[in-house]
């Protein structure tokens, strides 16, 4: 049922185009006759009025005119229209003819009504459209936020649409490096010039907030549009993708805040969707871990690829339950089943693969938190991920999985803590399977692929620096950094997940692949762009050093030193070549594992013995 004013709008819309409608046919034969109508047309034009009026007004109710607001009128209502009236104008000579009448209207007349009847009804809906906007949005833009947009591409113009109607902002200028757009006018809006011309533009315009459309650009112009919004000591915006706005995902109550992946990000990662389509489409797949932050990505970015069947395995119950409900949301068509279990437990991990026969099993449960497993927990870090990678990496050959893809860290290049070294251990009880001397109990079935995947910290992961430095900054501060010149790797939780992704489908089996992190990045570096964009200064929120922790050492390395690097076809992926054990090796080193506590004394001294380049005393590394 349609409420009132609807009714009333719908009355006065009518009663507008029977208006139009009769004015429309009386003009054109004024115009006909130079406005010097003849006493018989004169009749003839009254007659025709009665009938030729309320055709044209039945068409156009055919044609759903009647069913839009006139405030929200666009392009394709004034199709609609002139389709309409088109047809009305078709009407009109073969209802003449049906009635074998005595009348004869003017071809010109004919000619002349449909432009007319277009002219006075497009053009009295656009005409009102601009007089709504003009008086609901130009009086409140009075008091509105003048804004610059960076980047005049598809994106900008896009983006300045919705602006326009937004009564918060006032958009008055975009600024773009390329010289042929200056002096353009956009959507009503001008170029104003390139983007170095930032500072000038603010304090003219007294910007305080600055938007950076510019998501197709290259990550090195994106980041220089930043800094230069640094530079120019206003708030930078951003739009998430071209795709998102050219979907209509994206509007401005849905621009955010620049974050640090946006300064530390990388160029999109390149998949070959056909092989990982290949891979995970209509397989069974399992995630260790999967309630961590790479395990839970990586389950976001296999559902993509709509796997048979999703198995999660994970330990913490409320990490497994928080994925779970997410995955309703996002993929409801998903199947997936969540299993809570340790990756230690023989019996339970056998159990799972027997029952669902994963085919591809990405590895990513361990311990990884460097200071707590320094410290009273050293020989749980080894029994979690040496003796657990054993024991998951074992059942998947006892179970014919095809694939292994087990999650390393770039501390197990020449560790100096036992999380390190427990995860070079971890590589190697995989390549000492992947070894033909290693037994395979796959009867009749090709033996399991065992590919590792090594990179460095990820941003936002649980446990990282990120979410620390932002808890410290909402408590007023300080930021505790623990040395000035400690300085890490990172990537984006989806890029790590997608790049391990794309090495598990490109490994052949006993390979380290080692992702391209890009540069390293001094941790002081990322506590005061955080302090900068959460809108405080250094004299704000303070930055203490504390100190180096124990095992913690100042440069992480990709690479050992007697290590090197094969490239591969994808440009941020590479093998390297390092040392590997076999089959006896394995058994000893599993004899040890299965010791149930030790001291964290006596754990490094034999990791000391285990890998000759760990160096537990060695805490800077340069």
């Amino acid at each position: 049922m349609m409420l009132p004013n609807s009714n009333v709008r719908t009355v006065l819309a009518i009663l507008h185009d029977i208006a139009a409608a009769i004015i429309a046919w009386m003009l054109a034969y004024l115009l006909r006759f130079n406005f010097d109508l003849p006493s018989d047309f004169s009749a003839e034009m009254q007659q025709t009025l009665l009938w030729v009026v309320p055709l044209q007004i039945a068409i156009f109710w055919k044609f759903g005119l009647y069913r839009g607001i006139w405030h929200y009128a666009s392009l394709n209502d004034l199709r609609r229209i002139v389709l309409a009236v088109l047809l009305a104008a078709a009407t009109i000579p073969f209802v003449l003819w049906m009635l074998r009448s005595n009348l004869v209207v003017p071809r010109s007349v004919l000619i002349l009504n449909p432009l007319l009847l277009v002219l006075f009804m497009g053009g009295s809906r656009i005409l009102y459209r601009m007089w709504k906007e003009t008086r609901f949005h130009g009086r409140m833009k009075l008091s509105s936020e003048p804004v610059l947009v960076l980047g005049a591409g598809d994106a900008a113009v896009i983006l300045s649409k919705d602006l326009a109607k937004n009564p918060a902002w006032q958009l008055v200028g975009f600024l773009d490096d390329d010289a042929d757009k200056k002096n353009c006018i956009l959507n009503g809006v001008k170029v104003l010039g390139p983007l170095d011309e930032l500072s000038h533009w603010v304090n003219h315009f007294a910007i305080e907030r600055v938007i950076v459309a510019m998501p197709s650009s290259s990550h090195q112009q994106r980041q220089r549009a930043i800094q230069l919004c640094n530079a120019a000591k206003v708030q930078a915006l951003t739009v998430p993708s071209f795709d998102d706005l050219m979907s209509g995902k994206v509007a401005v109550s849905q621009l955010r805040a620049i974050e640090l992946d946006d300064l530390l990000g990388r160029d999109p990662v390149v998949l070959d969707n056909a092989g990982l389509h290949g891979l995970l489409t209509d397989s069974v797949v399992m995630v260790t871990g999967a309630g961590g932050s790479i395990g839970s990505e990586l389950c976001r970015q296999i559902a993509r690829f709509t796997p048979a069947r999703l198995v999660l395995f994970e330990a913490s119950e409320f990490a497994l339950y928080t994925l779970e409900q997410e995955l309703q949301l996002a993929f409801p068509a998903l199947n997936y089943i969540c299993l809570v279990g340790d990756v230690r437990d023989a019996e339970r991990v056998g159990e799972v693969m027997q029952r669902y026969q994963p085919v591809v099993l990405f590895h990513a449960a361990a311990y990884k938190h460097v200071p707590l497993m320094e410290q009273h927990n050293a020989w749980q870090a080894i029994r979690n991920n040496v003796r657990g990678t054993w024991t998951v990496a074992r059942a998947a050959q006892l179970h014919g999985v095809a694939r292994f893809v087990m999650i390393s860290t770039d501390k197990a290049v020449n560790p100096t803590n036992v999380m390190g070294a427990s995860k070079r251990l971890a590589e190697m009880v995989c390549q000492s399977l992947q070894q033909p001397s290693a037994p395979n109990p796959q009867a009749g079935g090709d033996a399991t692929q065992f590919v590792i995947v090594r990179f460095g910290n990820v941003l936002g992961s649980t446990g990282s620096v990120i979410p620390k430095f932002r808890a410290q900054i909402a408590q007023g501060g300080p930021i505790t950094v623990t040395h000035p010149e400690i300085t890490r790797y990172f990537m984006s939780i989806p890029e790590a997940a997608q790049l391990v992704l794309q090495a598990g489908l490109m490994g052949q089996g006993g390979e380290i692949f080692v992702l391209d992190m890009g540069e390293p990045v001094k941790i002081v570096d990322l506590a005061k762009e955080l302090i900068r964009l959460s809108g405080f200064t250094e004299d704000d929120i303070r930055i203490e050093f504390s100190g180096l922790r124990p095992g913690e050492k100042l440069y992480e390395e990709l690479l050992a030193d007697n290590e090197h690097t094969l490239p591969t076809p994808h440009p941020k992926l590479r093998i390297a070549q390092a040392r590997q054990a076999d089959a006896a090796w394995l058994e000893r080193l599993l004899a040890w594992t299965d010791v149930a506590t030790m001291p964290d004394a006596a754990v490094k001294t034999a990791l000391e013995e285990w890998l000759p380049e760990y160096q537990p005393d060695s805490q800077v590394r340069s």
